[in-house]
């Protein structure tokens, strides 16, 4: 089921989007970034920081795997990408922390993690349609 969908045209106006739909989460949320390389995920994340009261700057955690930020609602932000099976993750209790209630849990590349997955989560995709553009689609 679709609760949002929109076509931004800058980096600035997917961080905004991210920012507005960050004030809706009450805590407990896990959202699933879906996208190629360069579809603009870590850029979700940082308008989500804003939208969070988070005051830090944002940067991706590819090569730490998770970063955590301090805001109205602590934001866990996992990049699994380098991840060859969801084992990693689970040695390291980052699954953990995708069961806490007041935090946001906003995970890239989690389809390398998905037995670990609790059930309701929520599934931003972020799709390329031109050079600065993007279309984002957010489903439960």
């Amino acid at each position: 089921m679709i609760i949002s969908q929109q076509t931004t045209f800058s980096a600035e106006e997917t961080e905004a989007f991210a920012e507005r739909f960050a004030r809706s989460l009450k805590g407990g949320e896990v959202l699933l970034l879906k996208g190629e390389l360069g579809a603009g995920k870590t850029r979700f994340v940082k308008g989500l920081a804003r939208g969070l009261g988070v005051d830090d700057a944002v940067t991706s955690p590819t090569f730490a795997l998770h970063n955590s930020y301090s805001g109205r609602l602590t934001l866990n932000h996992f990049d699994f990408y380098r991840l060859d099976s969801s084992d990693e993750a689970a040695v390291l209790g980052l699954d953990e922390l995708f069961y806490e209630s007041n935090s946001v849990a906003a995970i890239e590349w989690s389809e390398r993690v998905s037995d670990l997955l609790p059930l309701n989560c929520i599934t931003v995709e972020l799709k390329k349609t031109g050079d600065d553009s993007r279309l984002i689609t957010v489903s439960k």
